[in-house]
């Protein structure tokens, strides 16, 4: 965005305590393998397919270019490892990162998603136009933007779709906490932000005059299928709307390294708890929530630490994507933010884990439009046994006979079949129903327990964030002793060479 553009450095959850791993996959150049995502489809549409929609902002222009194919895995198959980098609030401005990581993501055969803050498109002399909810029209805890920002953000935006890349949304004004923020809006008003983040994308050119541009190259009520809430509120109330407005996934929440399900209707993508690397505690994979446990609630941290805390963070993300992939090969989701905080080591940190996942042999590093699509082409039963795995654990016996081809014996007799009773029910098998009744209440069971140890590394996760708080607030405090005594120094010494 441009010098008027005010960008909060907002990011996950204030107590960054929690977080996820997420990498980046490259499809292999020799093509597909059965059961993976096959190679790359979708041909850039001839001129002819060109058709605009509304003012000209979007268009039709086809199917979009560099996708991969689903494909369902065969039985015993081994699952590829996807890894998924995403950035919330996806603009350019001075420092060009979004240019910059599109050609790293071009350089490692990566495809990424992009989360767009609808406000990054509209000029400031329009901002009443914003009407967001709790707030007065106008108002943006991120600022907005102006003509030249505008036309950068929508060039990028229109080069990383034709690249294979999703536009997702991170909505509008970014409002965080009790006084208004999206953790207190309704169903309804989710609704709205929704709608009006849909709008400034679909009507960018009327809003900047800048009629001449080329349109973004997608209908974005079709390419719009999920998001990353602010600050990762509200999520309870969005899932709901965004259910009823047939989004297909979300991530706002926070998960450990397993399989995804499907929560009304949406995957739940969330962002994952990852390792800290020297620390007792792990943390959200998002750059944001490392930043806060290492240099508190400032972005400009001690330069003697930034090349430590960048690699504190890689380190944690490859150990994440490590325990993945040489375990339950769960995709491994990761989130970030255009922005320099400390010296830009969490950029490099980035760059640097990109380089190294996504070429490994069996990686995808995917949009999540694309993990979604190939999590819909699975068989739910298939799925369902991934989710039995635990954190970091591969099958006890190996793959080939973990997700083998269930015997036939196990399948429904014909009869059954056509009379549609099972066994039990046409034989009056007595002891077969009672052993259902018990698998059932076994599951129940198997399902509390691993409730309530979430709920218990929940509570370890507070009691090491107020402690982790304590000691970044200590720090903060004798960093500032240190430089009020550097600025007397320096004074007493100026004053000594007047005299």
């Amino acid at each position: 965005m441009s010098a008027a553009t005010r960008r909060t450095a907002v990011g996950a959850v204030a107590t960054a305590l929690i977080a996820g791993l997420a990498g980046c996959s490259g499809s292999e150049g020799s093509g597909s393998k059965e059961g993976a995502p096959g190679a790359k489809e979708g041909v850039g549409a001839p001129k002819s397919a060109v058709r605009l929609i509304g003012d000209g902002s979007t268009a039709f222009t086809g199917v979009q270019p560099g996708l991969l194919k689903p494909e369902r895995l065969k039985p015993g198959q081994e699952p590829p490892q996807f890894v998924v980098f995403s950035w919330d609030g996806a603009g350019e401005d001075s420092q060009k990162l979004f240019s910059h990581f599109r050609a790293v993501a071009k350089k490692y055969d990566a495809t990424m998603t992009y989360f767009l803050s609808g406000v990054y498109l509209l000029p400031e002399e329009k901002a009443t136009l914003y009407d967001p909810p709790k707030h007065a029209p106008g108002r943006s805890d991120i600022g907005f933007n102006d003509t030249e920002g505008i036309r950068n953000t929508v060039r990028e935006l229109r080069g990383a779709w034709q690249e294979g890349n999703e536009v997702g949304t991170h909505f509008n004004g970014h409002f965080c906490g009790p006084d208004g923020g999206v953790g207190t809006w309704s169903v309804e008003e989710w609704k709205s932000e929704i709608r009006q983040a849909k709008s400034f994308v679909k009507h960018w050119k009327t809003n900047s005059g800048l009629k001449n541009e080329k349109p973004l190259p997608f209908d974005y009520d079709k390419e719009l299928i999920g998001a990353r809430t602010p600050c990762l509120e509200g999520r309870k109330n969005f899932v709901r709307a965004a259910s009823e407005l047939g989004l297909r996934y979300d991530t706002s929440g926070i998960n450990d390294q397993i399989w995804p399900e499907k929560e009304l209707g949406l995957w739940d993508l969330s962002l994952q708890l990852v390792p800290v690397p020297g620390r007792a505690f792990e943390t959200l994979s998002m750059d944001y929530n490392f930043m806060v446990n290492q240099s508190g609630s400032t972005s400009r941290g001690a330069s003697s630490m930034h090349g430590y805390w960048g690699k504190q963070m890689r380190d944690g993300l490859l150990q994440a994507f490590d325990r993945a992939y040489q375990g339950n090969r769960a995709p491994l989701i990761i989130g970030n933010h255009f922005e320099s905080w400390n010296g830009g080591t969490y950029m490099r940190a980035i760059e640097e884990t990109i380089a190294t996942v996504c070429t490994k042999p069996d990686v995808k590093c995917v949009s999540f439009r694309q993990l979604a699509d190939w999590l819909d082409a699975q068989d739910p039963s298939v799925l369902a046994k991934l989710r039995t795995l635990k954190v970091g654990k591969a099958p006890k016996d190996g793959w080939a006979s973990f997700l083998a081809a269930q015997p036939r014996g196990a399948s429904a007799s014909p009869k059954a079949k056509r009379d549609g009773r099972s066994d039990a029910e046409r034989t009056g098998n007595a002891g077969s129903q009672r052993t259902d009744r018990s698998a059932a209440e076994e599951a129940a069971e198997a399902a509390e327990a691993e409730s309530a140890k979430r709920a218990h590394r929940a509570e370890e996760a507070e009691k090491a964030e107020k402690a982790e708080k304590a000691e970044m607030a200590e720090r903060a405090r004798r960093a500032e002793e240190a430089e009020r005594a550097e600025r007397s120094d320096e004074y007493a010494a100026e004053e000594a060479d007047q005299y």
